[in-house]
């Protein structure tokens, strides 16, 4: 059973960044796509950023092309999520997730459906 953890999130002022780390036990981490995805109060929870098991391809939400970057290492079982240029509409819930386990795929998701592990979550908050 893998298990996620997601930390780094917190209270920042706009144009502040902030780097979300995810830290995945129990499987093998290496072989899995990761997703980020953020829900805010009273939305749907949403796609930002995805990253397939070699670390080559990523996907990233329109909202977030340009600021946000993904990362992974597999050695230590973590992906990353640098958000740059903060904005008070990118508060939210941020929870990182592993999708399916399969290396042939080449495509990464934007369904959460396609998503099997989630973490806890990590609350980022955008505020002047």
């Amino acid at each position: 059973q893998v298990h996620l953890v997601e930390s780094g999130g917190g209270l920042v002022q706009p144009g502040d960044s902030l780097t979300l780390s995810c830290e995945a036990s129990g499987g093998v981490f290496k072989y899995y796509p990761v997703g980020w995805f953020r829900q805010a109060p009273g939305k749907e929870r949403e796609f930002v950023s995805g990253i397939l098991w070699n670390g080559v391809v990523t996907e990233y939400a329109d909202s977030v092309k340009g600021r946000f970057i993904i990362t992974r290492d597999n050695g230590a079982n973590m992906a990353y999520l640098r958000l740059n240029s903060l904005q008070p509409e990118d508060t939210a819930v941020y929870y990182c997730a592993l999708g399916k386990l399969d290396r042939t795929i080449t495509i990464v998701s934007r369904r959460p459906e396609q998503y099997s592990y989630w973490g806890q979550g990590t609350q980022v908050t955008v505020s002047s």
